[in-house]
């Protein structure tokens, strides 16, 4: 019995013997009448004269011409060239499916207004837990002895906590002047508590700089987490490569960026390692176990982005002659900019 199409040809009215031939031009499927030869794609649309047909498809980034979906995730599409010489296959991350980082989850102050203490104390305090080791009584103390100013640890302890939004202004503000078209990025992810349950910071840092790109805090480790890690940094520039480690979770996300290199590290005898972040890995584990774990998933965040401001824009690095990986990667402000922007108390 002979299969029956919905579709017809255009010049002999054939219902009903036709073969699949290929694509068009502009990715839609080709039939071929068997009875006169007519080739036709019905699904195309037929436009009007002077105006180009508009591709449902994205281009191929490599020879311009149409693509066709390949095979459709759920946080990613995979297109292929319909040019069969060129067929180049490319992945196409979806806004919609990623959701977004940990960072604009933020909570707290914007501003020093109505705050009992002068702000050169607070950003002294805030200072000494994030560039050094203190528990919040050990600053608590530190500040009665030393400057006879009694401050309570849990009133510290809300500081540290509540300004992460204001800081975070602050970076938006600077990070558009910095370059971080470099070498190589290197992605990886650690484990922290929150009451006793296991959470992953997944971090990417820029190799030249040590500049902390991005974080994402979450409960889970798996590739909807390493989209959302490579897609709220996409912007802030183009390595040539990504160094990560084996896992098979970074495969597919570093695939939607164009013209980047994926290395797995595979070994430590390797000639490019991800000891680097490795490195801060180990540097933020020091500060973190003074903390004995976070009390819950908001104010880790809120830490966690306190802490990452500090490293990139105060803590000054011996790795970078005594500067600051912000300043590595092209910040350069004034004396009176850098108390605008509390960059020095």
């Amino acid at each position: 019995m002979a299969k029956v199409y919905q579709i017809h040809c255009p010049k002999c009215n054939n219902h009903h013997s036709f073969y699949r031939y290929g694509k068009d031009k502009s990715g839609f499927q080709k039939y071929l009448c068997r009875k006169c030869g007519h080739q036709f794609a019905p699904d195309a649309p037929t436009g009007k004269p002077g105006k180009p047909r508009t591709r449902p498809y994205p281009s191929c980034p490599v020879c311009g011409k149409a693509t066709f979906l390949h095979h459709d995730m759920q946080h990613y599409s995979n297109y292929r060239c319909c040019d069969k010489r060129c067929n180049h296959s490319f992945f196409v991350p979806k806004p919609t499916s990623i959701t977004p980082s940990s960072v604009s989850k933020l909570f707290g102050k914007t501003d020093f207004k109505r705050m009992r203490y002068p702000v050169h104390i607070i950003l002294m305090v805030l200072s000494m837990f994030y560039l050094g080791k203190n528990s919040f009584r050990n600053i608590a103390l530190i500040l009665q002895t030393a400057m006879n100013i009694q401050v309570s640890h849990t009133t510290i302890g809300n500081w540290c906590t509540r300004f992460a939004p204001l800081f975070q202004n602050i970076a938006i503000q600077l990070i558009p002047a910095l370059n971080f078209n470099s070498d190589e990025w290197h992605a990886d992810e650690t484990v922290v508590k929150i009451q006793g349950v296991k959470h992953y910071l997944w971090l990417i840092v820029d190799a030249e700089t040590r500049f902390v790109l991005g974080f994402h805090l979450s409960p889970h480790r798996d590739s909807p987490q390493a989209f959302t890690l490579l897609q709220s940094t996409k912007h802030m520039g183009k390595p040539r490569t990504i160094v990560t480690d084996r896992y098979s979770a970074y495969k597919v996300p570093v695939k939607a960026f164009d013209d980047v290199q994926h290395i797995r590290v595979q070994s430590f005898g390797d000639d490019i390692t991800n000891n680097l972040i490795e490195c801060f890995n180990k540097q933020f584990k020091a500060w973190y176990k003074t903390k004995q774990g976070f009390a819950s998933f908001a104010s880790a965040n809120n830490l966690i982005a306190m802490f990452v401001f500090f490293h990139n824009f105060v803590r000054p690095h011996s790795a970078l002659n005594g500067l600051t990986p912000a300043q590595c990667a092209g910040l350069h402000l004034s004396k009176k900019r850098k108390r605008e922007l509390l960059l020095v108390a």
